[in-house]
């Protein structure tokens, strides 16, 4: 498994998959041909099925268009072999003619690959990938799943992950601010403000989980809206771990060292599910995005109140499996509905899956990993419609635009 840090992706959203990934591939591809002055780009699949709605033919203008001519076309028909986010990159020569083509997918978390692999992946970092094995370790050390993190990574990690943090609490703090409606169609307005304002009203019983729900809210809208926010492990998902550990520091004041150790925590439960299966909506559905942004957050929750490798296993675990074979249906292909509000409810589930599993001694019978394989399997079962084509569920009969 590669390093943490490509969990976390500092960016400006809506979308890992579908602006971060093709933007970067349209870097690539102009820095190879700084001679050429007319682009053509062909999505494909899920990419062109919503990629209107998430701004992808924006991404890859904005970079290309700085030297010449962009042609893009839509095939939301064409599913390519490899993965459903696939893109083909051309260039053409002053007289029309073709220099190069590059057929390249974008698979998830910003990550790009040819086929073959991740493009500029960083070297493995990890020997053991997967959870019971990393488990075993800690109960046989004492240490635990944050330890393990220190001992495979660079010492950069922390300071990189402090900026990770500075910047989820800035995007919380921006959205409460923030007022207006969203772009696109939908006419969606922005709710974490209110949300914020009405859970401050209430008791605390009732003020925790508003409070929970308007931080979530906060960041995710600030993603639909082109913020500046941190993959968590995806954009989609980018509300739901921030939310926890904002609200857990502002409530228990905790610091930001253990913030940060917790943070590394859920970027390990993000990077295992990742490696074994996968975080693209458009692979294996929303149980990939929220699902695993969920199991991040429970994680990371049970480790600060003190849990147990098994206790923190059991929590990530809880998180994930209550999330299977959730759809990635966005309506008009957008990252609003229901993605927004499946962020704060998958926020308010981890810290129950926290909860849950302060109660118990860890000790449970269905594995992270199992949960983890069977989401793979799931995904696979999963018909196209259900995986970001915007075709099927919730997205079912709403126009494209």
């Amino acid at each position: 498994m590669e390093s943490i840090k490509e969990i976390y992706k500092i960016g400006y959203g809506p979308s890992s998959s579908h602006t971060m990934g093709p933007r970067k591939a349209s870097e690539i591809f102009l820095a190879k041909h700084p001679e050429c002055h007319k682009f053509e780009v062909t999505l494909y699949g899920s990419l062109a099925a919503t990629g209107k709605g998430h701004l992808t033919d924006y991404a890859v203008q904005s970079v290309l268009s700085q030297q010449g001519e962009v042609k893009i076309n839509w095939q939301p028909e064409i599913f390519l072999p490899y993965h459903p986010n696939g893109m083909t990159l051309k260039s053409f020569d002053e007289n029309g003619k073709e220099t190069d083509s590059w057929t390249v997918y974008s698979i998830g978390g910003g990550s790009l690959s040819e086929g073959s692999g991740e493009i500029n992946k960083v070297s493995a970092r990890y020997t053991m990938r997967n959870m019971s094995e990393i488990k075993q370790w800690c109960e046989r050390t004492g240490k635990s799943y944050w330890e393990y993190v220190k001992e495979c990574e660079d010492e950069d990690l922390w300071d990189y992950l402090a900026e990770v943090w500075k910047v989820m609490r800035e995007a919380v703090k921006r959205g409460l601010e923030n007022e207006g409606v969203l772009p696109g169609p939908l006419n969606l307005r922005r709710k974490a403000g209110t949300y914020y304002i009405k859970a401050r009203g209430y008791k605390q019983s009732l003020q925790s989980r508003g409070l929970v729900f308007a931080y979530a809210l906060a960041v995710s809208e600030e993603n639909a809206g082109g913020g500046r926010i941190v993959t968590a492990p995806t954009c989609g998902s980018c509300g739901v771990v921030p939310a926890v550990l904002y609200h857990l520091q502002e409530t228990r004041e905790f610091s930001d060292s253990r913030i940060i150790r917790a943070l590394a925590t859920a970027g390990l439960v993000g990077n295992i599910a990742k490696h074994n299966a996968s975080i693209s909506g458009a692979e294996v559905g929303c149980q990939g995005e929220v699902g695993v942004a969920c199991a991040m957050a429970s994680a990371a929750a049970n480790q600060l109140f003190g849990g147990s490798p098994a206790q923190i296993e059991y929590a990530a675990e809880m998180g994930l499996e209550h999330h299977l074979g959730m759809t990635c249906d966005p309506v008009c292909g957008m990252v609003q509905i229901p993605c927004i509000e499946r962020n704060a409810y998958a926020a308010a589930r981890a810290l129950d899956a926290n909860l849950y599993s302060s109660f118990t001694d860890g000790m449970h019978r269905v594995s992270f990993d199992k949960v983890v394989q069977v989401m793979k399997e799931t995904g696979n079962d999963l018909p196209s419609v259900y995986k970001e084509t915007s075709q099927g569920g919730l997205a079912k009969d709403f126009e494209q635009m």
